[in-house]
């Protein structure tokens, strides 16, 4: 059984940093540093610009840092933004909107807001996709989760 407090200590949320374009029409970065190591994100403000203004709202007031990534399933997602090391679950602002069914997918890579079971709860948790998790999108006869962006390094 994997020791889950040195799992949790090592994927820790050092800092997230918004990375502005040079130019208007680039699309927003985030550089995220773990204890683990960095990597970037890419937001999609046009098909999900609820999500990514919450995100990057969180993200510039500092919110993220020092926050766990609390959930890892492999092969599935890991899930952090909400929890410090202690797993105190910190307060957020109000939820947003769903913006599943922006025609952007919960494939492997992408990130997405995590929720409740109410489709419009997602706050400051988000999750990155560790495989093609196409059940996580919206059906027909059901919401899916909201993704907002991608990993791209």
């Amino acid at each position: 059984m994997c020791n889950s407090r040195n799992l949790l200590s090592l994927l820790t949320l050092v800092a997230l940093t918004v990375i502005r374009p040079a130019y208007g029409a680039e699309p927003t970065q985030v550089q995220v540093e773990t204890s683990a190591g960095t990597f970037t994100l890419q937001m999609d403000a046009d098909r999900a610009p609820l999500s990514v203004a919450n995100f990057l709202e969180y993200a510039r007031t500092g919110f993220y840092d020092g926050t766990i990534f609390h959930r890892v399933v492999n092969g599935f997602v890991i899930q952090g933004g909400g929890y410090t090391p202690d797993f105190t679950l910190k307060p957020t602002r109000l939820a947003v909107v769903n913006e599943a069914g922006n025609g952007l997918s919960n494939r492997r890579g992408s990130v997405a807001m995590a929720r409740t079971g109410d489709p419009h709860s997602a706050d400051a948790q988000f999750y990155i996709n560790l495989a093609d998790n196409l059940a996580l999108d919206p059906k027909p006869t059901r919401w899916g989760y909201a993704v907002f962006g991608e990993v791209v390094e």
